[in-house]
């Protein structure tokens, strides 16, 4: 096969995601970064949205989301899967990407924009990356434009001076947890990284690792999840396996606690928010449909309604929804233990769906 291209940035979240996979598969590919001209000549053009990352495949089909990336490219570069056999495993690796992808969002924004070091890094780099021509001094002013929408969105996700504390407690908690799980195991799931490694990837790296601030309090706190970062940043060629027999590391349960008592809540509201918002509106589906109230680390705040984690949701949901037998009894039995067994045997009321990189009403 012929050589992909990857539109991104280092500074991204979900750019990251996708990179660590492709150089985990192998796959050729070279980086172009998203730059202003990049997105008016290319991304625009090709998608509709700007967003990044995008992969231009090597037969010229363009795909936007990371998700949807990796699942393009899973079809066409099947070995390594990233997606476990095991389907007790393969239940975990989708709920721990939901959780890097939707949740751990709030501490890496947080920590981007609330720390004066690191937001000074990232307005630079933003002004780097958008016109990459021009004159140092020219960076922060283009960066500060460029960076105001992404520091606006703290209010959306929930990040205010009173969910302050709560985000850096529920975030060195989570720090803490993994580090106790990477120092008996390099991956998640054992030797090898899944899909669930490279959903916390994205936030661990773009931002909390390579962000000043918060790398050093990273390497401080929770060395081995630093070394995990670097490991995953180029993880090799595969040599490792998944755990025998489908096993779970205990290491994993406090992770998945915590995932199910802050964003399960958040995950089961959404769900009906939007049933009620698809009885009452016709146009299409926004980003955003309303606020609602959350908690994390013991502090409750506002968020806003993001109806795009039920499109992640609804992979855990189906794939749980599709054991039986021993693998249904032990997925119940971990849920159980983990505080998810009630969410996810909740019917979806209003489904989702992606076309044309919009998200709409199933």
């Amino acid at each position: 096969m012929g050589r992909q291209q990857l539109l991104g940035a280092e500074v991204s979240y979900y750019t990251g995601k996708v990179r660590a996979y492709l150089r985990y598969k192998r796959i050729d590919f070279e980086e172009t970064v998203a730059s202003r001209e990049v997105y008016q000549q290319i991304i625009l053009p090709r998608t509709g949205i700007a967003m990044i990352p995008v992969l231009i495949s090597d037969d010229d089909i363009a795909v936007q989301d990371s998700t949807d990336i990796i699942d393009f490219l899973e079809a066409r570069y099947p070995q390594p899967p990233v997606y476990p056999e095991g389907p007790v495993q393969r239940l975990v690796a989708l709920l721990l990407e939901i959780y890097g992808d939707e949740w751990l969002v709030i501490p890496a924004m947080h920590y981007r924009w609330s720390f004066t070091e690191n937001r000074a890094f990232a307005i630079e780099e933003f002004g780097r990356l958008s016109v990459p021509d021009a004159e140092p001094e020219a960076h922060r002013e283009i960066g500060e434009k460029v960076a105001r929408p992404f520091a606006g969105a703290l209010p959306p996700l929930g990040v205010s001076g009173h969910t302050a504390p709560g985000i850096e407690r529920s975030y060195l908690a989570f720090l803490k947890d993994f580090e106790k799980h990477l120092e008996e195991h390099p991956f998640l799931l054992g030797t090898r990284p899944s899909i669930g490694d490279f959903g916390l990837y994205g936030p661990l790296y773009a931002h909390l690792y390579r962000d000043p601030y918060s790398g050093r309090l990273m390497k401080k706190e929770a060395p081995s999840v630093a070394t995990w970062v670097e490991r995953m940043r180029d993880p090799g060629p595969d040599q490792g396996d998944f755990l025998a027999e489908d096993h779970l590391a205990e290491t994993l349960q406090p992770i998945l606690q915590r995932m199910f008592e802050e964003q399960g809540p958040v995950l089961a509201d959404t769900m009906q928010r939007l049933a009620e918002w698809a009885r009452e509106e016709h146009e299409r589906l926004p980003r955003a449909i309303g606020m609602h109230d959350f908690s994390i680390g013991g502090e409750r705040g506002q968020r806003a309604v993001f109806p795009y984690s039920i499109w992640m949701w609804q992979r855990a949901y189906d794939h749980y929804h599709t054991l039986s037998g021993k693998a249904r009894e032990r997925a119940d039995a971990l849920l159980k233990a983990v505080g998810g067994y009630e969410l996810i045997n909740q019917p979806i009321p209003q489904r989702v769906k992606r076309e044309n990189n919009r998200l709409m009403l199933a």
